[in-house]
């Protein structure tokens, strides 16, 4: 697709690949790939789960800070929306998202990792937020996401310090789901993302839509937003077949279509 992402099909499976040696550092043209990546895994049918993946050395080390150092207040301004959106583009692909993290995830890696559903690593991982070293603070999600995934208290711990967490402790503290060993983690995420592949297309779209926008919302404005998702399913051909197939043989022996 692009000079440094790519979006390689297969089995259901779309994954994003990042690819700007040596760190897949995050410049302004990766960041539009991004993004055009990320539309195309929105809009196309054949892909039911999208994994995020750097390659086997890395994920990504954060953002272009020769690029970066360059520009002016006004030159971020005009950015700085740009650069959010393009990882906002990720977070809301309607389908499950799994980051493949080997390496350094790290500032805008981290930020990236951030935008996927769940986050697969290797045990030599390393993730942070380290902008406050540069005299800056996260500006592609950081501060609002990282908080909402471990807390206010851990996040303020590690975008303060900037320090790094190794793959035990961003276990520990929630910020990934699983470790394995690095040469295990793009295919232990294709595993996980396999099961959403074969899984019910337009409820899995209704799950995500209904968590990702309700912790954005009151819990009244939650439920409601739950309460249509819920009884739109109802129109969908999946619904039809899980249900038969519940009443005719258990549960979990569904073969969902899509629709």
């Amino acid at each position: 697709m692009g000079e440094f992402v790519n979006l390689e099909v297969a089995d259901g499976i779309g994954t994003i690949r990042l690819s700007r040696p040596p760190m897949n550092a995050l410049n302004v043209q990766l960041q539009e790939e991004l993004r055009a990546a990320a539309q195309e895994a929105t809009e196309r049918a054949d892909i039911r789960a999208v994994v995020i993946y750097g390659g086997e050395k890395v994920f990504a080390a954060g953002a272009d800070i020769k690029e970066m150092e360059t520009m002016s207040y006004t030159d971020m301004v005009d950015r700085g929306t740009a650069l959010q959106s393009s990882f906002t583009a990720v977070a809301r692909i309607p389908k499950p998202v799994i980051a493949a993290i080997t390496g350094y995830a790290l500032g805008g890696g981290c930020e990236l990792a951030l935008c996927a559903d769940f986050r697969v690593c290797g045990d030599n991982a390393k993730l942070g937020q380290p902008e406050i070293l540069l005299g800056i603070v996260p500006g592609a999600g950081g501060t609002q996401r990282l908080p909402r995934l471990v807390g206010p208290a851990k996040a303020k711990d590690l975008i303060y310090s900037g320090r790094f967490v190794d793959a035990r402790e961003a276990l520990a503290i929630g910020l990934v789901d699983r470790v394995v060993p690095p040469a295990e983690v793009y295919e232990a995420a294709l595993a996980w993302a396999a099961q959403f592949a074969q899984g019910p297309a337009y409820a899995l779209r209704a799950a995500k839509e209904a968590i990702d926008r309700g912790l954005e919302a009151d819990i009244d404005t939650g439920l409601e937003i739950e309460r249509m998702q819920f009884t739109g399913l109802f129109a969908t051909e999946d619904r039809a077949i899980g249900m038969k197939s519940f009443v005719e043989s258990g549960p979990g022996k569904a073969k969902f279509v899509g629709r």
